[in-house]
């Protein structure tokens, strides 16, 4: 088909990856550039190329956004609605042209996964109505020595070939870009799911349960690798699980629709593309100019005790007892004493955790109302369970940051105490709306040892 303004707004016919690859350079070009003019002259705002790489984690709360931020979103989005009509429009005759099942376009929509279905429908061939033979190529050769015909030994095969990519691509993200990413969380488990089931087909198509076998296999023989290797800890693999698994039914998905045709394979062009891909994507990710959301977790308590009473037990309190919260006996950091340098603003207190103390100076002291602390060091947030005596993960130092907490005071109306303990972290790990479904529940759960611990001291 030939490039025309008409076949660019007509659903019928095919596109070829020439045309697809061209008209997305120049329309991603034309848009970065209208979108850039219009932040910077009608909102004052900077946008990068990277406003384009993943959803904000601090936008997406509609909720919780000014007037002007809903303006300057609503004015992107219908700056955007032609090109993503275009682009849905000329992915699925992309599709069509390499026969692909037209649901695949779904991943238009999917962030950072997009990035590397655009990638793979600019390598993979148009797909005629007969079968054609290539002479095999180096990479061709290599991949039939390696995998073998039967059905557990292509399994075994595919397996082994995605796992080492995965630890290979892991290593890269997690000790050169020090990176805990969408490209760790997201892009690794699709492209270890899409590997596995692209390289299980190799020889001839497979049925989707049988990809969707060997792509949950892959990732769980990597877990078990980063355990074995102290990259990883059980708590934090157990945490990762419910995103890494689904991502890589999503990759092996594509990877089966990919092998099913009965035509040429795919698998080496696809391999290539993946092992140039994935650093690339990883590393633009770590350059990318982002900021961690800050979130707020509060947790409040009722307390039959007057509050000057309740503050002396606020500013410091005794040992706490040994915790029974299965949570903390896990492995996650709780609380166990805490204790103040000096009196008022600029004094310093100590917030004793089992991995170590948080050192907050004062920065609001309204006795018995108000205390209010920065924090200016944070220990680890767990003790990782590992077949070895201690390991040192990268992402427990300096990934999970809490900067700010305080406890509010309100005198009741029967002489008690409303006691209110906020506070503000960051996650420098993405995507951060989904650590988040963790970080809460045990900051709740922090915040509730303490304030209990404080409850019975002060009606004691």
């Amino acid at each position: 088909m030939k490039l025309s303004l008409r076949s660019l707004l007509t659903w019928q016919g095919t596109t070829g990856r020439g045309q697809y690859v061209l008209v997305g350079i120049f329309g991603f070009a034309l848009k970065h550039n209208l979108d850039r003019f219009i932040a910077t002259f009608a909102f004052n705002r900077p946008w990068s190329i990277f406003n384009y790489w993943v959803p904000p984690d601090d936008l997406v709360r509609w909720s919780t956004l000014s007037v002007a931020d809903r303006n300057f979103l609503l004015t992107m989005l219908g700056v955007s609605l032609p090109f993503i009509w275009v682009g849905v429009l000329l992915t699925m005759k992309r599709l069509r042209d390499a026969q692909l099942p037209g649901i695949l376009v779904a991943f238009f929509f999917f962030p950072f996964l997009n990035l590397i279905f655009f990638l793979l429908l600019a390598v993979l061939p148009s797909r005629p109505a007969r079968t054609t033979v290539r002479e095999p190529g180096s990479a061709r050769k290599f991949l039939d020595a390696i995998i073998p015909r039967d059905g557990p030994g292509s399994a075994a095969g595919a397996v082994i070939t995605s796992v080492l990519f995965a630890l290979a691509a892991t290593g890269l993200g997690v000790f050169v870009f020090i990176e805990y990413g969408w490209g760790i969380f997201v892009g690794l488990p699709f492209v270890t799911g899409l590997l596995a089931a692209l390289l299980f087909g190799y020889h001839r198509p497979r049925r989707y349960g049988e990809c969707f076998a060997v792509a949950s296999l892959a990732v769980t023989f990597l877990g078990l690798i980063l355990l074995a290797l102290a990259m990883e800890g059980v708590i934090c693999l157990f945490m990762a699980a419910p995103i890494f698994y689904p991502v890589a039914w999503l990759g092996a998905f594509v990877g089966w629709a990919i092998q099913a045709r009965p035509t040429q394979r795919d698998a080496p062009s696809v391999l290539v593309l993946l092992i140039l891909a994935m650093p690339l994507l990883m590393g633009a990710e770590s350059r990318g100019a982002r900021t961690a959301p800050r979130y707020r977790v509060e947790t409040s308590i009722e307390i039959a005790a007057p509050p000057e009473e309740v503050w002396r037990h606020i500013v410091t309190f005794q040992e706490l007892p040994e915790p029974t919260d299965w949570l903390f006996r896990v492995g996650i950091a709780y609380p166990m004493r805490a204790r103040i340098q000096g009196t008022g603003v600029g004094a310093v207190r100590y917030c004793e955790f089992s991995t170590g103390a948080f050192i907050e100076p004062i920065e609001v002291w309204k006795e018995p109302r108000l205390l209010r602390f920065s924090v200016r060091q944070n220990p680890a947030p767990m003790k990782e369970w590992s077949p070895y005596r201690e390991i040192h993960a990268p992402h427990l130092e300096g990934f999970f940051v809490s900067d700010q907490g305080e406890f509010r005071l309100e005198r009741l109306p029967d002489g008690g105490t409303r006691v209110t303990g906020t506070t503000w972290y960051r996650h420098n790990m993405w995507p951060a709306g989904y650590w988040r479904l963790f970080s809460d529940p045990i900051l709740h759960r922090i915040h509730w040892r303490v304030l209990t611990h404080i409850k019975r001291s002060a009606e004691a």
